[in-house]
């Protein structure tokens, strides 16, 4: 099974919601959709599984070409962060709803539930309806009935978003290994940089409708081919600044570092964890102006001004510092990355290259 998107567009009311996009997914495989509200993801999601057909390109499935094709005739599940279940059946019936109208034999219906009900740890509410059961469990339930219905191509749109965080934290780890073995093509929507990561696979990063970049997630995160991209895959988002090669040497404020890139103008990029409140071997100083502190229990988000740029440093621990000092901060260089004057990415951090 194969899902290409061969420059698919999407145009309403003369406004491009979806860009030329080139996208090609295998079987068994991962796919996340990364990228903030309005970025395009659930677009791109309805145009894969035929509720919306596209303005321009072509879709295929195992080689198909299949743009006009109907959403009922496509071997399609699709999964949505609300619990969409019908609260008048069981979750056995839930789960074999799909089944039934596919006219799959009793026996076989049977099989799929039993089997996909012990997969999703819902065996011992198979009698209950929706409502008697906790918003992980619903949410277990729709996503057994879309495994259940056999579909090669499963779309879960942000599927963890109204849960709250220690399910959200149970279920984004075992989503991969429920799905490992289905053989299926998986594709999932989040705004999470954290979950994209957690999920693995391969990321498409999004942004105002294009997807700037496409491949296995730690290649993604670790080497973003632009700065959209390197925003859009960090959270907090990457801290930028414009800064001077001359010689050969990058210069910040008063610290300089070697890098090895023509002389000119750059923006570098470095992470909110990369701005550290203690020296280390390698890192430069810089002075920033602490605008606010959000102490998150284990960690503290440094919300800081140097000059016209806010950053955002993250530091372990609870910090108690007051706002409007000048704080000293510590950047190790092999933590920033490089842009040009377009955008692109004209050197990775070391550290990324060497993970």
């Amino acid at each position: 099974m194969t899902l290409e998107l061969r420059r698919v567009t999407k145009e309403v009311a003369g406004q491009a919601w979806v860009h030329p996009t080139d996208l090609a997914m295998g079987p068994g495989s991962m796919n996340v959709l990364l990228g903030p509200t309005l970025s395009g993801k659930t677009t791109l999601m309805r145009l894969m599984a035929g509720l919306d057909h596209p303005t321009a390109g072509q879709i295929l499935w195992q080689g198909k070409d299949v743009t006009g094709q109907r959403v009922q005739d496509r071997g399609v599940a699709m999964v949505y962060q609300q619990f969409i279940n019908y609260p008048s059946m069981s979750v056995y019936d839930n789960i074999a709803s799909p089944l039934r109208l596919q006219r799959v034999p009793r026996a076989e219906i049977d099989r799929r539930v039993r089997e996909t009900a012990a997969m999703m740890r819902l065996t011992p509410f198979l009698d209950r309806r929706p409502l008697e059961l906790s918003g992980g469990q619903q949410q277990r339930t729709a996503l057994a009935r879309a495994l259940a219905k056999g579909a090669g191509l499963v779309l879960l749109d942000e599927p963890l978003a109204n849960l709250d965080y220690k399910l959200r934290e149970e279920l984004r780890a075992e989503i991969p290994r429920i799905f490992e073995a289905s053989g299926a093509i998986f594709v999932y929507a989040t705004t999470e940089p954290e979950e994209a990561l957690l999920l693995g696979g391969n990321t498409a990063t999004l942004w105002e409708g294009r997807v700037t970049q496409f491949g296995p997630t730690p290649q993604v995160y670790r080497a973003p081919q632009d700065a959209v991209t390197a925003r859009v895959f960090s959270d907090p988002p990457m801290n930028f600044k414009r800064i001077e090669v001359k010689r050969g040497e990058a210069a910040l404020d008063e610290a300089r570092w070697r890098v090895d890139v023509t002389d000119g103008q750059y923006t570098a990029g470095f992470r909110a964890p990369h701005l550290t409140l203690e020296q280390s071997p390698r890192a430069v100083p810089l002075v920033a102006q602490l605008d606010a502190i959000e102490i998150t229990g284990a960690e503290t988000f440094l919300h800081l001004l140097h000059g016209e740029d806010r950053w955002v440093g993250l530091v372990p621990g609870v910090r108690k510092l007051p706002p409007g000092a000048p704080l000293t901060l510590w950047l190790d260089p092999a933590h920033v990355y490089l842009f040009d004057d377009g955008g692109r990415l004209a050197r990775a951090a070391p550290s990324a290259a060497a993970a």
